[in-house]
């Protein structure tokens, strides 16, 4: 039945849960062989060995005819929430339940988000606390989470929401417009911080604040006349201060990797290309990934260098990045230790051969006494060691 279906994928997320595992998320649209269409929610494991989703899902909710095809999806933190945007019904939240073996889904409705709307995008804060939703109608609201009290409810906040993105603090939020502006908002009240600026010819189109807490950047995709190119905001003073152009064609969705080492830019005829914010340079790129569509969501894995996109007919893949592996916990531990023993044995070979400090010639007065002090020398002497000079180098990334 459903295996002859034909399946678009609208939209997918990552869901880390609390027992470290990492499962997808992914918003349905199908066609059955009887002409009827159905919508739907899945959730799918992730076989971090063979890097592949299962075939068949954990769990799986069906909209009503009513509530019109998913648009996009946000998880909470916590990976216990998340909210699907559906093109009739508004916003549907969803609580998951028990373990992977054993997976339940609620479906709930969110009255404040009910009657909606359509929303273009979705977000959480990262601290969890916020949660904000940027309408086709140009609506902006801001709730607390997860008491769904309104904080922000701003009609006019732009012509068509594009994108939006949470600070890593939580205290701002960055969108964009489908008419290329871009505004700063303040979160916990709303007040509209900055426009940021651009040239005639630019259309400011994804963001995406900076997550490694020592860099305050804001990453935004700009068209620039025929150029497609990546800005760098401080968000400090909101003033750009570069760009670089990364990926050659149009983007179509931005991301960042948790820990804030990675951008990623997927653009909108079906190529990738991550980039190591250190250097501002791609580390790596799958050209063609999916073939002729616009990346429709683009996402970075939790715990492996691994990043989930999806395209309305090629589907979902997950695609292992081509980049330098990262150091686990127990590498550091044995590197530590092995530092440890080699000084060791260098000490121990210094003190044997070395007849210049530890074994000082004794004179024929000194014979007589104990080793012990050919090993300390003689107590009134000075100290051999001079002064020691430290040079400390600061790496800063281009």
């Amino acid at each position: 039945m459903e295996g002859a279906a034909a399946r678009s994928v609208k939209c997918g997320s990552w869901i880390r849960r609390p027992e470290n595992v990492n499962l997808v998320v992914l918003g349905l649209s199908m066609t059955r062989p009887s002409s009827s269409s159905v919508s739907a929610i899945e959730i799918l494991s992730f076989d971090p060995k063979s890097t592949s989703l299962s075939s068949s899902p954990l769990v799986r909710h069906e909209f009503e005819d009513s509530d019109g095809d998913p648009i996009t999806i946000a998880v909470h933190p916590s990976g216990d929430d998340f909210i699907c945007s559906t093109s009739n019904g508004g916003c549907k939240l969803f609580e998951v339940y028990g373990l992977e073996t054993n997976l339940k889904l609620i479906a709930k409705r969110v009255p404040p988000l009910q009657d909606a709307g359509p929303q273009k995008c979705l977000a959480f804060s990262v601290d969890g606390s916020r949660f904000a939703t940027g309408g086709v109608d140009g609506h902006l609201r801001i709730l607390e989470w997860p008491s769904l009290r309104i904080i922000v409810d701003e009609v006019r906040a732009h012509e068509s929401f594009q994108d939006m993105d949470f600070s890593l603090d939580s205290e701002f939020l960055a969108s964009t417009s489908t008419d290329g502006s871009a505004r700063i908002w303040k979160a916990d009240d709303g007040i509209p911080l900055t426009t940021l600026a651009r040239n005639s010819d630019e259309k400011i189109e994804l963001c995406r604040f900076s997550q490694d807490g020592t860099k305050p950047f804001l990453f935004c995709a700009v068209q620039k006349g025929n150029k497609a190119v990546t800005a760098v905001y401080d968000i400090s003073t909101w003033n750009k201060i570069g760009h670089k152009r990364l990926l050659i064609k149009p983007a179509s969705i931005m991301s960042v990797s948790l820990d804030g080492k990675y951008l990623a830019l997927g653009s909108k005829d079906g190529d990738i290309c991550v980039v190591e914010v250190n250097k501002m340079e791609i580390s790596h790129w799958s050209k063609r990934l999916h073939p002729g569509e616009p990346i429709a969501s683009l996402e970075f894995c939790s715990s492996q260098r691994v990043v989930l996109t999806t395209s309305t007919h090629r589907g979902a893949m997950v695609t292992k990045l081509n980049v330098p592996a990262d150091w686990k916990e127990w590498q550091i531990y044995l590197m530590l230790l092995g530092l440890f023993l080699a000084s060791a044995v260098v000490f121990y070979v210094f003190f044997q051969k070395s007849d210049t400090f530890w074994n000082f010639p004794l004179a024929r007065e000194q014979q007589a006494r104990p080793k012990l002090d050919s090993f300390f020398g003689d107590a009134q002497s000075e100290d051999v060691f001079g002064p020691l000079d430290m040079v400390i180098q600061d790496f800063v990334g281009n």
